[in-house]
């Protein structure tokens, strides 16, 4: 995967105690041979694919304000759009282009579990998405041309939006710092900082966005699996006498009761770890969200086969989300028990060298040739084979 272990002039240990999350910094430089992974012309194609995720931003609309058109779009969608005052945006561009895949592993010096995608935008002169603030950190890396960024204050729930938008448009925004990047920069943003980025002629902004979920639903899908699991002849049981002279108050032995049931069953470190391994790496942007977790005996059959003769490394998908802890692999949502090594070798490595050291213990070749199925793993480089067909 080759992370950056610099970026620009900043060190990364300097980075993360002086930075991440707590305030903005532009790195200059980071990327001093840019190549742009892909173009307007191919973005748009992008846009026009039914299992691509994407949006037109408009600055104004019948009249009202940043409005917000969600794709797939067609030719006329784009021919009509006026000269300036709209973006383009696309998500998880990472999926569909190797080279985009390969920036984005440019900055897994942050954890798999975390990434979440790479959103590639493209404005025409004077075009920007507004005013506003983000609940995640970002990577903002600049394309081709160049893009006029102004830094704000720091925004929480209580800060104004525009009316009458769809978008997190800030009604007030105190310009704190104003700058240029040139193809290569980086402007780091973290969770809450105001800031608006406005096109110098054409450019594209390539976005790494991390996950960060809400408390609420982190709470409400840990709660929601493991009340899955729970038996319907569990109930609420008097640990003291029911009776009492006072028949409207609630007891304190009741609390108390009451406290150790909801312990009892969400307080178990293995049950958590394993429900954060699924949830971190469910996939979000996969045109078929109702994809099998098992693949059917046809395609394993077939997976099994093609792995005993083949005598190469094994690739990451685009689309794969990885990540292990201790004798568990986690990939796309699924939990797969395996040996720690096993977990390691798939999870940290885009490129997987030596599987078939592994492969002769127990449950390994199953384990990946049901990843083969699945399509998570690949028996060639997605960048190749690509650059191949082209």
């Amino acid at each position: 995967m080759n992370p950056l272990t610099h970026l620009g002039d900043v060190a990364l240990n300097a980075f993360f105690k002086e930075y991440w999350q707590k305030k903005p910094v532009v790195l200059r430089g980071v990327f001093p041979d840019w190549e742009n992974p892909i173009g307007p012309d191919e973005l748009a194609g992008l846009a026009m694919e039914e299992e691509v995720e994407s949006r037109i931003v408009l600055e104004q609309d019948q009249g009202k304000p940043w409005q917000l058109r969600a794709g797939p779009f067609t030719e006329d969608d784009f021919n009509q759009l006026p000269p300036s005052g709209w973006s383009l945006l696309v998500q998880a561009v990472d999926h569909w282009v190797p080279e985009a895949t390969a920036l984005l592993d440019k900055f897994r010096f942050i954890p798999n579990w975390r990434i979440d995608d790479l959103m590639v935008s493209y404005a025409p002169e004077g075009a920007s998405v507004g005013p506003h603030f983000d609940y995640y950190d970002v990577f903002l890396v600049q394309g081709f041309g160049r893009r006029r960024w102004q830094l704000g204050q720091k925004c929480d729930e209580n800060s104004e939006r525009v009316e009458q938008s769809p978008l997190n448009i800030l009604k007030q925004f105190d310009t704190r710092e104003e700058f240029v990047l040139e193809p290569g920069d980086v402007l780091y943003v973290p969770p809450q900082f105001a800031h608006w980025g406005i096109a110098e002629g054409e450019c594209m902004t390539y976005s790494v966005g991390f996950r960060a979920p809400a408390h609420t639903e982190i709470l409400d899908d840990y709660v929601a699996e493991i009340c899955s699991e729970l038996p319907a002849q569990l109930r609420y049981v008097d640990q003291n006498s029911a009776s009492g002279t006072t028949p409207g108050h609630i007891d304190d032995h009741v609390i108390t009761t009451l406290q150790a049931i909801i312990k009892s069953h969400v307080d178990q470190p293995e049950k958590l770890i394993r429900w954060f391994g699924k949830y971190m790496t469910e996939p979000k942007y996969l045109p078929d969200q109702g994809a099998p977790e098992v693949p059917d005996e046809e395609a394993l059959s077939q997976a099994a086969a093609d792995l005993q003769e083949h005598e190469g490394p094994l690739f990451q998908a685009p689309d794969a989300r990885f990540a292990y802890r201790g004798n568990v692999l986690f990939a796309n949502g699924v939990a797969y028990d395996c040996d720690s090594a096993v977990a390691q070798m798939i999870a940290n490595q885009r490129s997987i060298h030596g599987w078939q050291a592994l492969v002769t213990q127990r449950g390994v070749a199953a384990l990946i040739s049901q990843l083969v199925a699945l399509d998570l793993l690949w028996f060639e480089d997605p960048v190749e084979s690509d650059s191949e067909s082209n």
